[in-house]
């Protein structure tokens, strides 16, 4: 396992993060499988487990919770906070508010009294930066949380967030934490030149693009229930976007093999490699999953490998845009663009 300062933090981190999304009802994972893959996953090397409140409705973060019992020391713990929390209006977003609130259930949840980075898990339009920031530098003197982050923020959100910090005095978000793959490139355009600008830790999200490089995926093949089931209209070849996906992948595929690497491999490989990312972080459903891409901890791809996935999926480009999750809204909300 390779590690790697996050940001300038000066805390060291493992290069594969184990992501809890799929802990709970999301992935069918139980509390013992969990544990199970927490446990493979420390004893691999990794030391870095990222959750977040919304999933599985906060059954991800009491999963975690146990598993990591009697070893909290030894583990960065990261949670995220503003995703909807139920019904209620107010119980999501980033205003003081409900942060103060999100903070003390995830602690809760997780049997812990403080969690090493907290982070905005998408950009709220309606809370000002100074709200959201303040409450965070609050929560962090307060010693509940170390450091804190956003994810999944326009490269010009995190900008501005970097000047609201300094012009109020406040702390700032050390890390951002974005969607990125072979499929996915477009952050090389402009979030990961400002990452690197403003010496952020990079913690990435679906490097194996929701399983489009989990190998499991090929022309050919029948896509497994549980991806056509949970979210069909990513996996449907129908779709010109899809299509794209599935024609890169099977020339990807060509390249692992020439390599001698599995196309998880190759795809945990691609995104350790850009200077600017610090973790990929994996999301196993299994053990096998876990073991499948714990075989990545150390690998590099040479210059070749690097440069013929290059010619397959050029940089910065995105074969499905509209999965970026970082739309300014008022190109999604006809009222924010129209008086």
């Amino acid at each position: 396992m390779q590690y790697r300062t996050l940001g300038r933090t000066g805390v060291q981190v493992s290069s594969l993060a184990l992501g809890a999304m799929n802990f709970g009802a999301i992935g069918r994972t139980t509390q013992d499988e969990a544990t199970a893959i927490v446990d493979a996953a420390i004893e691999a090397g990794i030391n870095l487990i990222d959750t977040a409140d919304m999933y599985s409705g906060g059954g991800s973060e009491e999963m975690v919770g146990k598993a990591i019992a009697g070893r909290r020391d030894d583990i960065v713990l990261a949670t995220k906070a503003t995703m909807p929390m139920g019904d209620e209006r107010n119980h999501r977003g980033s205003s003081r508010r409900w942060l103060v609130t999100a903070l003390d259930d995830s602690l809760r949840r997780l049997g812990v009294d403080h969690v090493d980075l907290y982070q905005i898990h998408r950009w709220d339009p309606s809370t000002s930066d100074e709200e959201t920031l303040s409450a965070l530098t609050d929560l962090q003197r307060a010693g509940k949380i170390r450091y804190f982050g956003s994810s999944t923020f326009p490269a010009y959100r995190i900008v501005q967030a970097q000047w609201a910090a300094r012009e109020h005095r406040l702390s700032r978000y050390v890390t951002e934490q974005p969607s990125y793959s072979i499929l996915q490139r477009g952050i090389e355009s402009h979030v990961l030149p400002v990452t690197e600008e403003y010496g952020l830790g990079v913690l990435v999200w679906s490097p194996l693009a929701s399983g489009w490089l989990s190998g499991a995926i090929r022309e050919g093949r029948e896509i497994a229930t549980h991806r056509s089931t949970f979210m069909p209209q990513r996996f449907d070849t129908a779709i010109p976007s899809n299509r794209a996906r599935l024609d890169a992948v099977e020339r990807l595929a060509g390249v692992a093999d020439e390599a001698g690497l599995t196309v998880i491999q190759l795809a945990l490989g691609f995104v350790t490699a850009h200077p600017a990312v610090t973790s990929a972080i994996i999301g196993p459903r299994t053990l096998d999953h876990l073991h499948s891409q714990l075989a990545a901890a150390d690998t590099v791809l040479s210059a070749d490998v690097l440069d013929a996935i290059d010619a397959i999926v050029a940089p910065g480009t995105d074969l499905a845009a509209h999965e970026k999750f970082d739309t300014p809204p008022a190109l999604l909300d006809p009222s924010l663009r129209r008086r």
